[in-house]
């Protein structure tokens, strides 16, 4: 009940924006709609290769979409990414490299020149299972649709010089952690107590965004997510920074290549030691690089 209630809210909220946003009359008056669609691939392979190596296959989708609206004094951003991908390795067989649906949205009211009043919102959560393996390859479930599910909102202010530098702050940020799936939530999985499939934290978060074009046809950006938990433990910071830099070699074909790394004191992986299995909390990295083909609208 509670996953389809967030679902419905925010399927109304993106609604609302989208609707808003194709309708011709508003359009070309208050609303600023971009995006990009793209396809990358990396791929390598070996034979009789002295050095070794291992064939291997990569192929990743990823949506990024923008709906931004100005009116006098107000304003309304909204970002919806969705991505997906699979890597396939000799030996060990298709795992995914990617999996994410993130929706942002920042309601901002101008107190000065580049200072805004803002309350924002932010949903994340991913669309299939994800694994750990060992070295036999046996897998163990770490996450699925809704476990976890990422739920952040308060208001705030923010400092926007543009859309490619803006820096949000909210002192009185709640954020909802929720594990829907029953093995998950009754091992206590991401920070919910053993039984239960929520989190309630209560803190303050920043988000930041900044994006520079290093030379005519390489944009570097820059994305960075802090919350701290003011009712327990508000040493025990959640970072997560994601660089991305993207490459221009023809009007549709690019180079991207990234890095994000996650830093979440509730996101605790089984690692094996001196064959004990126990729980720790381990920086998360992701990096994708890759040759593909990117639409832009």
């Amino acid at each position: 009940m509670k996953r389809s209630l967030l679902i419905f809210c925010f399927l109304c909220w993106y609604g609302a924006a989208f609707s808003q946003a194709t309708s011709p009359k508003d359009t070309t008056k208050v609303w600023t709609i971009h995006g990009q669609n793209t396809i990358l691939i990396a791929q390598s392979s070996f034979s009789n290769w002295a050095a070794g190596g291992v064939n291997a296959f990569a192929g990743n989708v990823v949506f990024d979409y923008d709906f931004d609206y100005k009116k006098g004094d107000w304003s309304w951003d909204n970002k919806a990414i969705v991505g997906y991908g699979l890597s396939d390795q000799t030996g060990l067989g298709w795992r995914k490299n990617d999996d994410r649906l993130i929706l942002n949205s920042l309601i901002g009211y101008k107190a000065a020149k580049y200072w805004l009043y803002t309350f924002y919102a932010n949903f994340q959560t991913q669309f299939t299972n994800g694994y750990s393996y060992d070295a036999s390859n046996n897998k163990t479930l770490l996450s699925t649709f809704f476990a976890p599910a990422y739920l952040t909102f308060g208001p705030g202010f923010a400092f926007k010089q543009s859309d490619n530098f803006r820096i949000n702050l909210s002192p009185l940020a709640s954020r909802i952690t929720i594990v829907e799936n029953d093995s998950l939530a009754n091992a206590g999985a991401y920070g919910v107590t053993p039984g239960n499939h929520t989190l309630f934290e209560f803190g303050a978060s920043l988000d930041a965004y900044y994006k520079v074009n290093l030379d005519k046809n390489i944009a570097f950006e820059n994305i960075l997510k802090v919350y701290t938990n003011y009712l327990k433990q508000p040493g025990n910071i959640y970072v997560d920074y994601a660089a991305n830099i993207f490459m221009k070699v023809s009007k549709v074909v690019t180079v991207n290549a990234g890095v994000e790394l996650v830093n979440d004191p509730n996101a605790q992986i089984p690692i094996t030691t001196n064959g004990v299995v126990a729980n720790h909390s381990v920086l998360q990295v992701r990096q994708i690089f890759g040759a593909g083909f990117t639409y832009k609208f």
